[in-house]
Parts: C-alpha cells; structure tokens; sequence
C-alpha cells in the first residue's frame, strides 16, 4: 500500500510552528438527493462553524449526494480537478479561510462503470492539498439491509496525510475505520517515529445498525491507540430515500475522552484541539515509541 505525505510550505505549516490551542468541527448534515440543496447546507454549517471561530471544518462521507440508487452517484460523478462540488469546496475554504476537509465526492474512475470515492482537501487559500480515495469499501449483508460497495466504486491505494499549523493530519473514510493497520501504517508514512498523527479526520455515513453497536467504540480506539484527535465528521438521520445513518458526530481526544458530539440531525460539532494534551499524553504513555511491530 502507498501513502502519500503532503507537506505546505510557510513557518506554520507543521507541527512545531502549531498554536496552542485550535478550534476544530464536524458538520453532521442528512443529505438527499440533490446536490445543489446539499451544497447549500453545507455552506451554511460550514459558515456556522466559521463564526464560531474553528480554523478546520470537516464534512461528512457523500455530503454533496445521497440518491436512491447507485446510479445517481455514478451520474453526478466529476472529472478531479473540475466540477461544481470541487469548485463549492475550493470557493468556501477560501470565503472563510479555513481547512475544509470535504468529506467525501463521486469522482471518475479507471473502470468508466465505477467511481471514486474521494476525500479532497483545502486549504485556506482555496488550494486543493490532498486527495484520498476511499480503500476499504463497506460490504453488509443481514435481513433486508445490504450493501456492496465495490459494485460501483474503485477502490483507492495510497494513504494519505497532510501538515498544517494544526499538526500532521490523517485522512480516512468510514469503513475504514475498522481497520487499525491502516491507521499505523499512516502514523509511519515517509516519516521515521516519532512523528504521529497529531488529528485524524474520519468522514462516514455509519449505517444505523452497524453505527450503533460499533462507531464509538472504534473512534476512540483509534484515538487512544494512536494518541491523536479524532474528528468524526457523520450522516445521521432518516435520509429522504428512507436510509437511516447513525450520526453522532463527534471529537475524541488522545486519552479516549469525547469532547463534542452530537446525535441526529444537522449541525456543527467544536471542540479544541489542545497541542499539551498531545505532549502531555504522549509525555506519560510513550506507547507510540514502545513499539516493535
């Protein structure tokens, strides 16, 4: 597996050059079918989030589309680098100047009959930074509820980190949440430890049946396992296809501990990320430099 480490230039571009303190958010949304109502509520979160003085936004997995079948994602998908969901993302990073992490878009694939699952990033300049397409692609099967993600979407192979002045940030998507490897083998990058992720940020439409019984749990495991903020952007509603997302958008810090979430419906969860809580735990359980695997 690849990974892709993306650094920006400037004397606070990494974690050394990171202030103290720094307000970050998850937008929870219930998107449907129509994109250009779903950007218009994601703009309006995001600048709820803006107001309220986070510096780093998160969107939620699909925020932009979820249809009522596969092939509305299909039919909405972009070309990378052009299109009006890329274009909404560059343009209210830069009305904010914040770090928009947009969740997650239909993009075009390899396969002409598949997508991308793709989690692009912004700066505050509007400058895209970083691109991860999903890898772990979700498959459930129990009663009536089934999903099979690979049908129509192409998985990606490279993890993906980027620096900013909140620290070195991690990308992941949803379903790949339940897989812990992925989350050590980002923590190493290209980069010898210590250097570990100092924020995760996890977009996903959790389903409710598999978002009750295991997302809290696995958010802050990887949260205490990997001794970084977590920020877990969610769907979280009935959806107007009658799909039911968990929701319970939240942010963890090092020690396991929630400190924002948030369970249904629409809204901006903000917390701090708080860099002595980084040293402070890392200071007291070195279990990052204990490692032998």
């Amino acid at each position: 597996m690849n990974t892709e480490h993306q650094s920006q230039s400037g004397p606070d571009s990494s974690a050394a050059g990171a202030a103290a303190c720094t307000r970050i958010a998850a937008v929870q949304m219930i998107s449907g079918p129509g994109v250009a109502a779903n950007l218009a509520t994601a703009g309006r979160l995001i600048a709820e989030a803006a107001a309220a003085g986070a510096q780093l936004v998160a969107l939620p997995e699909y925020f932009p589309l979820i249809g009522a079948t596969d092939a509305d994602r299909l039919a909405a998908r972009e070309t990378d680098g052009a299109g009006p969901m890329q274009d909404f993302l560059a343009a209210t990073a830069r009305r904010h100047g914040l770090w928009l992490v947009g969740g997650s878009i239909p993009l075009m694939a390899q396969d002409p009959a598949k997508l991308r699952n793709s989690c692009l990033v912004y700066d505050p300049q509007g400058e895209r930074v970083a691109r991860y397409d999903k890898i772990h692609l979700f498959n459930f099967h129990k009663g009536n509820e089934a999903y099979d993600e690979a049908a129509t979407i192409e998985r990606g192979d490279k993890l993906v980190s980027f620096d900013s002045p909140l620290g070195r940030v991690g990308v992941a998507i949803c379903y790949d949440l339940r897989f812990p490897e992925l989350f050590r083998a980002l923590a190493q990058d290209t980069n010898p430890l210590p250097n570990p992720l100092d924020l995760l940020v996890l977009p996903a439409a959790f389903t409710e049946t598999t978002g009750r019984a295991h997302w809290e749990i696995l958010l802050r495991a990887r949260a205490v396992e990997n001794q970084c903020y977590v920020l877990a952007a969610a769907q979280g509603g009935r959806h107007p296809t009658g799909r039911l997302t968990h929701g319970n958008s939240m942010i963890i810090d090092p020690w396991g501990e929630i400190l924002a979430r948030m369970d249904k419906g629409e809204g901006v969860v903000l917390a701090e990320l708080n860099r002595q809580s980084l040293v402070d735990t890392r200071t007291s359980l070195p279990a990052l430099k204990h490692r032998i695997l």
